[in-house]
């Protein structure tokens, strides 16, 4: 069987994770299959060291380009693939073999909290509806992050709940492999963060429910200003520089949290570890995801987690995190409270934190994924579904 798996957005934050792993994984097992990655060979750095069996494939187009649905097909056929896997919502309009594809989320498609994309950036949103659309009646197996995914896709697209698979995100390798780094207490001071501190990390946008967040976090600080060990407490975001969100900018000066709450943009992986481990807790009070990953590496690093009661992270994280109403101010505030004051409860979710990360593994998704292809490539169309 001869595989070929789109790799080209291996470098990006969320959806890279998910590709690195996958493929990684692939190549340790000992499937007689071979594989095509398709992508920039200056993508090796993204991987592992890959056995014989794998090959690159220069293909760099842009998806959904003119160049792109000409010239994949092309690659398809000379090559002779069996089963061309694109790990996003994307399928070329014309494919000499099967084609399967992992929904992350459909937040672009059909959620109004996903704000305006930058001009030029992507085609408009009923365009990618239609390519949406397309990639998901010529899939023949589709791989969904979760059950509030799948039913998305059947609720918003009509597809067959036996047409999709559920294969669960884990948490990137390099949490659980890699040592925390050496000198935690210099990269905190070179930060200027000498204080107790909450912590948000991931990309701002506007379903990331920020602008509550802080608001909540405002009614925190009013409640436990005469506490001696959290009456410093900040709020610490780490993602996009706030310059480049004005709205948020002028969240922060209405509530008056301009000292008590930083924006730190981005940081590498080893600061960002740092930052995990020392969090008081991780805040996550998002209106929508698909899987979720921050709150699994803030849990790997034994912090405790207040996330949302909605979408799929209720199923993804269980009674490992304090679940809050993301649309209730005082019901996110309730919950940070809770969890830096109740100790019994901060216990608990930590060991259940510990717990809940050993739930989800790659090794198990690349599993699924090959079984998947080797259905697919004999011609069987039904999914099956993973559970916690």
């Amino acid at each position: 069987m001869k595989v070929a798996i789109d790799i080209r957005r291996a470098g990006s934050y969320g959806l890279g994770t998910y590709i690195r792993n996958i493929v990684n994984h692939l190549g340790r097992a000992n499937y007689a299959t071979r594989y095509l990655l398709f992508g920039s060979v200056r993508d090796r750095d993204q991987f592992e060291a890959l056995p014989p069996h794998f090959e690159w494939v220069e293909h760099v187009p842009l998806p959904e380009s003119f160049r792109d649905q000409w010239r994949l097909p092309l690659l398809l056929r000379n090559r002779q693939v069996d089963v061309l896997h694109e790990p996003w919502l994307y399928a070329p309009l014309v494919s000499p073999c099967p084609v399967v594809i992992t929904v992350h989320d459909l937040l672009d498609l059909i959620d109004s909290h996903a704000g305006p994309l930058p001009e030029g950036v992507r085609p408009p949103r009923s365009l990618r509806r239609q390519f949406a659309r397309r990639a998901l009646d010529r899939a023949t197996r589709i791989f969904a992050v979760s059950h509030a995914t799948q039913r998305e896709l059947t609720r918003v697209f009509g597809v067959p709940e036996e047409k999709i698979e559920v294969v669960y995100n884990a948490l990137d390798e390099r949490f659980l492999s890699e040592p925390l780094t050496a000198g935690a207490e210099r990269i905190l001071e070179r930060h200027a963060v000498n204080y107790p501190f909450l912590l948000y990390a991931g990309n701002i946008r506007p379903q990331k429910n920020l602008s509550r967040l802080i608001e909540a976090f405002a009614v925190v600080k009013a409640e436990l200003a005469g506490d001696p060990a959290l009456g410093n407490l900040k709020l610490i975001v780490i993602g996009d520089e706030l310059a480049k969100h004005p709205a948020l900018r002028r969240e922060v000066v209405r509530t008056r949290m301009r000292d008590e709450v930083r924006f730190l943009g981005f940081v590498p992986h080893n600061v960002l570890r740092v930052f995990y481990a020392h969090a008081r807790a991780f805040l996550f009070p998002s209106l929508y995801e698909g899987f979720g990953l921050p709150p699994l590496e803030a849990m790997a690093h034994g912090t405790p987690v207040v996330t949302s009661n909605v979408s799929s992270l209720p199923e993804v994280f269980g009674p490992a995190a304090l679940l809050v109403n993301p649309e209730n101010v005082f019901d996110i505030a309730r919950g940070i409270r809770s969890v830096l004051t109740d100790q019994a409860l901060r216990q608990d979710l930590i060991a259940r934190g510990y717990e809940r990360v050993k739930c989800y593994s790659w090794e198990r998704a690349a599993q699924q994924i090959h079984k998947a292809y080797e259905d697919v490539a004999a011609g069987k169309k039904n999914g099956r579904s993973s559970r916690v």
